[in-house]
């Protein structure tokens, strides 16, 4: 019996050594020098998750970007800002369009990329509001003079006069006289514009202007395109603004829609009513008609 009692009390003792030394011996430490297997969420990318195109340079060596939205086939381009600072609220609206698209990503069809260029006179903007990028109206000059003079690019040449459309290299801005640059597209900008719709050839394009307060089809010594008198309706219809088959104010050599219409791309103008406010309501109406004419 004693032996027995001496036996179980060896053995004990021999397990409790043996929890001891599990318990307390340490982790072996890892070796940093080795790769570590990492995870990293995988995440979907949102159909209209922001890129960024720079299409070229202003005069004075300022970026012009695209902004684009969606991934689909049929990319529909929206254009601030190429009367610079005289309309800056062609581009704060652009810059005002690009927010809601980020934050609405439903409202981008699939078939649908949406490109937005809130600044085609980068140079122009910068004399009204001292930059090129987003802004507040506060930052606009309240000089009528400076105002005017952020029309032109760096050059002095109206960029809307400068596309290859009737060009003539003196034109018409109401009443007064305007340069149209040397030649059509002369001007950085407006060759950098050029290179991007022969590129990507647009579905359809809509530029802002401002102020008259009115949608206007495009053309350029022919009849409107069919597809461009369905754009005015429908934008105009959604938006509120009349509707025009013409702009005939005064004579516009070298417009930019106009060009657009030479090349069978369907363009529109839509001037906002005053040279202040985006009227952003009306606008996303507008651009909705748009995205939903172009994704049948």
């Amino acid at each position: 019996m004693k032996n027995t009692i001496i036996t179980i009390l060896v053995l004990l003792a021999l397990v409790g050594g043996i929890y001891y030394f599990t318990k307390n011996t340490p982790e072996p430490t890892q070796n940093t020098n080795e790769p570590v297997a990492t995870t990293t969420p995988v995440t979907q990318t949102p159909q209209t998750d922001k890129t960024k195109t720079v299409i070229g340079k202003s005069v004075s060596g300022k970026d012009i970007v695209a902004y684009h939205y969606g991934t689909g086939s049929k990319e529909v381009v929206f254009v601030g800002g190429i009367h610079g600072g005289y309309s800056w609220n062609t581009s704060l609206l652009a810059y005002e369009i690009m927010d809601y698209a980020s934050s609405s990503p439903e409202s981008i069809p699939e078939s649908i990329k949406v490109t937005v260029i809130p600044v085609l006179n980068p140079d122009g903007l910068t004399k009204v509001v001292g930059t090129d990028a987003k802004f507040s109206p506060t930052q606009v000059s309240t000089s009528q003079t400076v105002l005017v003079s952020g029309r032109f690019n760096a050059n002095n040449v109206d960029l809307s006069r400068n596309f290859d459309c009737d060009w003539k290299a003196n034109s018409v801005w109401q009443k007064k006289s305007v340069s149209g640059g040397t030649a059509a597209f002369s001007e950085p900008e407006s060759q950098a514009f050029k290179a991007y719709v022969e590129k990507n050839n647009p579905a359809g394009v809509v530029v802002w202007y401002s102020a008259a307060g009115g949608v206007y089809a495009s053309s350029c010594g022919g009849a409107v395109l069919p597809q461009t008198t369905e754009m005015t309706n429908l934008y105009a219809k959604a938006s509120g603004y009349p509707a025009n088959k013409t702009f005939d104010f005064y004579e516009t050599n070298g417009d930019i829609v106009n060009w657009l219409s030479k090349i069978n791309t369907p363009a529109i103008s839509v001037l906002l009513t005053n040279h202040k406010n985006t009227e952003l309501e009306k606008n996303k109406k507008g651009m909705k008609a748009m995205l939903d004419y172009f994704n049948k």
